[in-house]
């Protein structure tokens, strides 16, 4: 189980966005992208904005692998129906995901620390694989010992919306993906173009 260890404040100002959901925006005191020439960067190929793309998208799924983006991708284009939609459906319905949507964690970070310690229950049964895919109608929870977690209160009480597919009951500590997520209803912190993320994928893999 890969996590990534890396500086998150440098990817976020690399895009200009607050991509993590951190209570201190990194952007707040350093606007610029990092390096000597932050604010005057070249114009990209078109291959520099596909790859850009995918690394936004790998970004706000918590600093996903290229492996596992790829392997998503190559799922979803085996699988019947939109390939750009099924393949965001593959990773919004990811565990950890579903998690930090449910705002029972913070940040994405913190989210996949609770399932992979533990602390995360699917219909009643600990599940520690961040990767679990979360089908419609599979109820998500925080174990009962779990929910004295300070940090853990504190997110939820202070969580403000969640898609429309989701519903959570703050007071269980739960929540429940209603139906499969659609691209135009997931709440990207960032503008990203998912046709050509997979247009860069099939034809580089």
């Amino acid at each position: 189980m890969v996590r990534y260890t890396g500086p998150k404040n440098r990817v976020a100002r690399r895009f200009g966005a607050n991509i993590f959901g951190k209570a201190r925006n990194p952007l707040l005191h350093k606007p610029n992208p990092p390096g000597m020439h932050g604010s005057k960067r070249k114009k990209k190929s078109d291959y520099g904005l596909q790859l850009e793309e995918q690394q936004k998208l790998k970004a706000v799924y918590g600093m996903l692998t290229t492996t596992q983006v790829v392997r998503y991708y190559k799922e979803a284009s085996k699988a019947k129906g939109n390939t750009p939609a099924v393949f965001i459906e593959r990773l919004e319905c990811r565990l950890d995901n579903m998690v930090y949507r449910l705002k029972l964690a913070p940040t994405i970070f913190a989210a996949q620390q609770l399932v992979s310690h533990g602390h995360i229950l699917v219909n009643g049964k600990k599940v520690d694989r961040r990767s679990f895919f979360v089908r419609p109608g599979m109820t998500i929870s925080i174990k009962e010992k779990s929910q004295k977690n300070d940090k853990i209160q504190k997110s939820v009480i202070s969580s403000g919306d969640i898609p429309e597919y989701l519903s959570l009951d703050a007071s269980s500590f739960s929540g429940q993906l209603l139906i499969s997520p659609a691209i135009d209803q997931v709440p990207f912190p960032i503008l990203i173009n998912v046709p050509l993320i997979c247009e860069f994928l099939a034809h580089n893999n």
